[in-house]
C-alpha cells in the first residue's frame, strides 16, 4: 500500500511552464513562499545534459546527483555529460538519445535522472509543496521522468494538453517501484492495434527501498465534460485545474469549426467552463488563465475553487528560468504597453493554438523564421504513425517539408509550423550552435501579459517570484 500526501491545499499553483522556464529556482521561490511551486517536466533529460555541459558552476545539479539512489546510474550520465570546465566557446552541445517506443535504457536513466534533480532541488530546505507539470501529448519520456520525481518526493502531477487518462495508473504502479506501460497515441493505427511504451522502474533503479508516497494528481482541462469523464472513469484524479483560452502555452481549440479574427481563433460561449457542473464533482479545482490578480482570486474562491494557477506573473520574475535579456525585454516591452501576444493557430506541431509573444529576434518574426533552417532533432512532439509494414514512425511538422510528405504527412502540413522543441529550449539559454549560429528563441505566455508592469516598483525593472504571491494575496502595495 501507498499513502497520499496529506496537505493543506495551495491557494496559488505556479504554473508549469515551457522547458525550464518554470525552474527549480521558481519552484523552490514558490514553494517557500507558502503556495505550490512546480516545475516544468517537459525534456527534463535534455536540460540535465545541457546544464550539466555548462560546467554546473554553483554545484547545485550534482549536489542533486549524489543523492539519486542509484550510484551507478549517477555516475554513468556525469561521465556521459559533465565539463567541468563548461562548453567550449562557440562549441555545440553533445546531443541526448532521443526516445522511440522502444527507448534504450539510457534514455530512461537520463529521463528519471532529470526529474529527480529537478524536483529534489525545488523541495531542498524547506518543508513546502512542489509539484511537476507534464504535457500528456509529450509521452515517450514521461513515466521515467515521473518516477524520477516520485523519488524526490513530488507532492503534486499536473498534466494538460490532451487527456491523461492514463497518468493515475501510472503514478500508483510507480510507488510501487512496478513495471508499467502507457498506451501510445499512434496515428492510422489499423483497428484493433494498440501499441504502448513500457517501463521498469528498476532499469533505474536497481533496489528500490519501500513504496513512494503517491503525490495529487490534477488534471489540466478546459472542458467540463473531460472533466465529468475523468471524475467518473479514472479512478484517481483527485481535482482539475481548467484553464481558460487566454492562458499562456498550448490552448484547448475552440469548441466548433473554426474561426479565425486577425489570423487568431476566436472563442465564444460554448468554451466557457459552467463551473455548476465541475463543482458537482466533489473534488477541488482552481482556475487558470487570467487570474492573476487579487480580485480574481477572491472571486474564485467565492465561485467554489480552492484558488487559482498563475503563469505568465511567474514566468518573468527573478527566478524563472528564462534567459535575462529576454525577461527584460518583455518587462520593457509591458511598461510602455507595446507588448503583443498572439494566438497562433499553426505555430505548434500538435495542432493546437499557441500563444507567441511578438518580440524582436525571435521566432514571432517572419524573417527569423524563414532564414531558420527546418530540422526536427529533439523530437519531442513527434507524431507517431503506422507504416505499412506495421512498423511505427516519427514524423513532426517542424521538420524539412520533403521529409514530412515521404513519411505520409499531410502536403501543405508545414505550413507555419515552428520548432517550438528547439525555440522553447533556446529561451532559457539551452539553445544549440549549429554553424556558429544559436537557435532562435520562442517565448510564450497569456494575454495578460500586458499587465506585467502592475508587479514592478517603481524604480525597479525587476520582481521577485515572492512579490507575486505577495500581491495576488492582497499583502502588498505592488
Amino acid at each position: 500500500m501507498f499513502a497520499l500526501n496529506t496537505h493543506v491545499q495551495p491557494e496559488i499553483i505556479q504554473g508549469g511552464m515551457g522547458v525550464a522556464v518554470s525552474s527549480w529556482r521558481l519552484a523552490r521561490a514558490v514553494s517557500c513562499s507558502g503556495q505550490l511551486g512546480v516545475v516544468s517536466g517537459t525534456a527534463l533529460d535534455l536540460v540535465l545534459a545541457r546544464r550539466l555541459q555548462l560546467g554546473d558552476p554553483d554545484g547545485a545539479l550534482r549536489r542533486a546527483i549524489a543523492r539519486f539512489p542509484d550510484v551507478e546510474v549517477a555516475e554513468r550520465i556525469l561521465r556521459r555529460y559533465f565539463l567541468p570546465d563548461g562548453l567550449p566557446q562557440g562549441r555545440a552541445f553533445k546531443s541526448t538519445p532521443m526516445y522511440t517506443a522502444e527507448p534504450h535504457r539510457s534514455n530512461h536513466e537520463l529521463a528519471a535522472l532529470g526529474g529527480f534533480v529537478e524536483v529534489s532541488l525545488a523541495k531542498e530546505g524547506h518543508l513546502g509543496l512542489v509539484g511537476i507539470n507534464f504535457l500528456e501529448k509529450i509521452q515517450l519520456p514521461t513515466p521515467a521522468t515521473l518516477y524520477g520525481a516520485m523519488l524526490a518526493g513530488v507532492d503534486y502531477v499536473l498534466v494538460g494538453a490532451g487527456i491523461p487518462r492514463d497518468i493515475p495508473g501510472l503514478i500508483d504502479g510507480l510507488t510501487r517501484h512496478e513495471p508499467v506501460t502507457l498506451p501510445l497515441h499512434v496515428t492510422d493505427a489499423a483497428p484493433g492495434e494498440s501499441y504502448a511504451l513500457r517501463f521498469d522502474p528498476r532499469t533505474v533503479v536497481a533496489s528500490p527501498e519501500g513504496p513512494l508516497s503517491r503525490p495529487w494528481f490534477l488534471a489540466i482541462i478546459a472542458s467540463p465534460t473531460l472533466a465529468i469523464s475523468l471524475a467518473r472513469k479514472t479512478p484517481g484524479v483527485d481535482g482539475f485545474v481548467i484553464e481558460g483560452p487566454t492562458a499562456g502555452g498550448h490552448n484547448a481549440p475552440p469548441r466548433g469549426p473554426l474561426t479565425l479574427e486577425a489570423g487568431q481563433p476566436v472563442y465564444g460561449p460554448r468554451d466557457e467552463v459552467d463551473l455548476a457542473k465541475i463543482r458537482e464533482l466533489g473534488l477541488p479545482f482552481w482556475l487558470a488563465g487570467g487570474q492573476a490578480t487579487p480580485e480574481r482570486l477572491r472571486t474564485a474562491r467565492a465561485e467554489g475553487a480552492a484558488g487559482i494557477q498563475v503563469g505568465t506573473a511567474f514566468a518573468f520574475c527573478e527566478e524563472s528560468g528564462m534567459d535575462p535579456a529576454l525577461r527584460e525585454q518583455v518587462i520593457e516591452e509591458a511598461r510602455t504597453g507595446e507588448v503583443v501576444v498572439f494566438t497562433d493557430p499553426l505555430a505548434s506541431p500538435t495542432g493546437f493554438p499557441f500563444k507567441v509573444v511578438q518580440l524582436e529576434g525571435t521566432l514571432s518574426e517572419e524573417d527569423v523564421y524563414e532564414r531558420r533552417e527546418r530540422r526536427c532533432d529533439l523530437m519531442y512532439l513527434r507524431e507517431i504513425y503506422r507504416r505499412h509494414d506495421g512498423s511505427l514512425g516519427y514524423r513532426c511538422s517542424g521538420e524539412p517539408t520533403d521529409d514530412f510528405e515521404h513519411k505520409g504527412g499531410t502536403a501543405g502540413g508545414t505550413t507555419g509550423r515552428k520548432c517550438i522543441c528547439n525555440g522553447l529550449t533556446a529561451t532559457v539559454g539551452l539553445g544549440q550552435r549549429r554553424h556558429g549560429e544559436l537557435e532562435p528563441p520562442i517565448v510564450t505566455a497569456g494575454d495578460d501579459l500586458r499587465d506585467l508592469a502592475r508587479l514592478i516598483p517603481d524604480g525597479a525593472s525587476a520582481y521577485a517570484a515572492a512579490d507575486v504571491v505577495d500581491y495576488l494575496l492582497d499583502r502588498s502595495p505592488a
